[in-house]
């Protein structure tokens, strides 16, 4: 499995349509957003990427979701496990391309996310306990990634049975599935002229308008403030909360703190021991191309014995 990411707005999308177009794939989106439907600029779907010479490529796990539902790393491993078999079957190679650190580690370091069943005796047990101390108990179990499992009380719960049920079963291992990683990068200062480029052509080409039909749609104001930078600010200048200029100010800002987040989390990565086969975004798509292609003959042994596996 090839396995493109890096941090927004370096043309992951577009490298591996072109890739799976040249090598007969199909790709899974590692995007913890683009599952959404109806939210398309905001998230970057950039759905022309998967057009190839007229062609489009095949993608999963985009729009499989409604706003307002959530979507967790253990839906997203879920889901990659159902897909990604189906796309063997047909003779094809699966690439999973994505910014979404987490989604892309669970992948390639086979996180363990077993289907586990609802335990009600457990439950009854949860329902006299706080928030607070439901969190502690979490805590003291794994590292909270983030703030997906301790907003919802449901999801607390779920989450404290599953880490549970897991230690009562320690025996079960994880599959990893054999990859290939290959990791975009640029310079500060071209990442952050990409990223501002990217946004005002955004907030140019529909994205207002898109946040204001979910509004109208009657997704809750409350709910775009986790769905993401773009929806969190566009939503507060749509209410009043922000003018113009400080919401593309302060929406821009974030988005280039957000993508230092990204490159934290792939730098940790390697310091865990993944391999990251870094390529230079700001060469151009079709260089880009030319050397992710040259950097597959060039570690031709490793991706044979991928293919074999």
């Amino acid at each position: 499995m090839i396995v493109i990411t890096g941090p927004t707005a370096l043309g992951k999308t577009r490298l591996a349509a072109r890739l799976a177009a040249s090598l007969g794939g199909e790709i899974i989106s590692a995007d913890s957003r683009q599952v959404f439907k109806n939210m398309d600029i905001g998230t970057g779907k950039d759905l022309q990427d998967y057009i190839v010479d007229r062609i489009t490529v095949p993608y999963h796990l985009v729009d499989i979701r409604f706003p307002g539902d959530t979507f967790s790393v253990y839906d997203f491993v879920e889901e990659f496990s159902r897909v990604k078999p189906e796309i063997l079957k047909r003779g094809h190679h699966a690439i999973l391309c994505g910014g979404t650190g987490l989604y892309i580690e669970a992948v390639v370091a086979g996180y363990h996310l077993p289907f586990v069943p609802i335990d009600h005796e457990l439950r009854e047990k949860f329902s006299p306990l706080s928030d607070k101390e439901l969190i502690q108990m979490l805590a003291s179990m794994r590292t909270l990634h983030n703030t997906t499992d301790i907003t919802d009380r449901d999801r607390l719960v779920r989450a404290i049975e599953i880490e549970m049920w897991k230690q009562n079963h320690p025996d079960l291992k994880p599959e990893i599935p054999p990859y290939f990683l290959i990791g975009l990068t640029a310079e500060r200062k071209e990442l952050r002229r990409k990223i501002t480029e990217r946004l005002r052509f955004r907030l140019k080409n529909g994205l207002i308008e898109e946040v204001s039909s979910l509004l109208e749609r009657g997704v809750p104001s409350e709910k775009l403030e986790f769905y993401g930078l773009e929806y969190r600010y566009v939503n507060r200048y749509l209410c009043g909360q922000l003018t113009y200029e400080a919401m593309f100010e302060g929406l821009n800002t974030a988005i280039h703190q957000f993508a230092k987040r990204q490159q934290t989390w792939f730098r940790r990565m390697e310091r865990k021991g993944f391999n990251i086969h870094w390529l230079d975004a700001s060469v151009g798509p079709d260089e880009l191309y030319v050397q992710a292609r040259q950097l597959l003959e060039e570690n031709r042994y490793e991706w044979d014995e991928f293919i074999k596996k």
